[in-house]
């Protein structure tokens, strides 16, 4: 059998506070339930039927219709709560010590090195949100030209500057130096480019947005699929999450391409001859990005209501030997007052092509890890990373 695996990943999408949450900040963060009730009551009908409804409790989801997956819940082992971290972990790798993180800025030290090595001044150096620093200092970007430099509560060294002040490759050197410049004890898990266009008042960032991430720090899933000669392709920013090492990725605008590059990997009706092979690992950023950062419970709810839409088309596109799983990175609750992401746990809705699997509820899995796991013994090779196979309890 040629088999293939598809991993979703919903950026931001959590399930519910972690066992630590309260340790971050997050106590009573739950995106999925929380944005449910501030809606009054989802109608996510094609997530329910994958068991949504079963993994926590929602208003407005069934727990009582027939599901066609299994279904469960994911706590998160390694601490943090970025996307880079939540992947790795998915992946097999687990974090023994937080990347850190700069609540006040960054030391002057660290300023001063960007600035001498790109040829320009910093502003900003503060932590919060990426719209509201660019509204706060763009008056000054284009009066000196000086980089826009902040960060949040994940650990990200984020560089904006308008498109038409510093150019895109301009830009993304400068965040290739940082990422090589920030080592320990100030290797933050992502640099990211943030451009943005517009005017005062009027200002947006555009979909050239590019993160440059450290290189995992140990065997992930990917490396294994690699030695193991399996395909490996990304739809999204997870490519950069892994700094390139052992997958390539085609990059989106949104949510509505994202979706289309899947559905094209998996090739509509089961069309062998316009489908890929080997292992997709995708993810679908608006929900975070768009809607997460900031606090937009109508237009997050927007982003599930339209994935909800995509998936028939993508689940009919299964063939026998296809395993498909939507899960999350970490949470990001646009009900509660922070705008940063938050210390959740995450659902995963398993099915596959052909036969099927057993609609069993997964439970509490201890770690995002145990994903990976069952997508490498779902390919025979015996990576396990940090997790544990639940393939043969889902086996029809």
């Amino acid at each position: 059998m040629n088999r293939r695996a598809i991993i979703i990943v919903l950026d931001g999408v959590g399930a519910g506070a972690a066992r630590d949450a309260a340790d971050y900040g997050d106590a009573g963060s739950n995106t999925l339930a929380n944005v449910a009730e501030a809606i009054g009551g989802a109608d996510l009908p094609n997530l329910a039927a994958m068991g949504l409804g079963r993994a926590l409790s929602m208003r407005g989801v069934s727990r009582d219709v027939p599901s066609r997956a299994a279904w469960g819940v994911m706590h998160p082992a390694s601490p943090g709560k970025d996307s880079t971290t939540g992947h790795w972990e998915m992946a097999g790798l687990h974090l023994d010590h937080p990347f850190p993180t700069y609540p006040d800025g960054f030391p002057q030290s660290v300023i001063d090195g960007f600035s001498r090595i790109t040829g320009r001044p910093v502003v900003g150096n503060v932590a919060g949100s990426g719209t509201a620093m660019i509204d706060r200092f763009a008056a000054e970007h284009a009066k000196t030209g000086a980089w826009i430099v902040y960060t949040s509560a994940d650990s990200v060294f984020q560089v904006a500057a308008h498109e038409s002040i510093v150019p895109l490759t301009e830009l993304y050197g400068a965040c290739e130096a940082a990422r090589a410049m920030l080592t320990s004890p100030h290797n933050v898990s992502r640099v990211i480019a943030r451009p943005f266009v517009g005017a005062p008042g009027a200002y947006r960032r555009t979909p050239n947005r590019r993160d440059f991430s450290i290189e995992p720090l140990g065997e992930t899933l990917l490396d294994a699929l690699e030695q193991a000669g399996i395909d490996r392709q990304g739809v999204g920013k997870v490519d950069d999450l892994f700094a390139g090492r052992g997958i390539s990725s085609h990059h989106t605008v949104d949510n509505r391409e994202g979706i289309a590059r899947i559905q094209a990997w998996i090739g509509g009706s089961g069309n062998p001859d316009v489908s890929h092979s080997g292992f997709l690992f995708a993810n679908l950023v608006d929900f975070d990005q768009l809607f997460g950062h900031r606090n937009d419970v109508a237009g997050f709810y927007g982003s599930l209501r339209q994935f909800d839409a995509a998936l028939p088309d993508l689940l009919a596109g299964l063939r026998d030997g296809d395993l498909l799983a939507i899960t999350a990175d970490h949470g990001n609750d646009p009900t509660t007052p922070s705008t940063d992401h938050a210390r959740e746990c995450v659902p995963v809705l398993v099915t596959a092509g052909g036969r099927g699997v057993n609609a069993v509820n997964l439970g509490q899995r201890e770690t995002f890890s145990d994903l990976g796991a069952t997508v490498a013994e779902w390919f025979g090779i015996s990576f396990r990373g940090r997790g544990t196979s639940f393939l043969q309890e889902i086996m029809a």
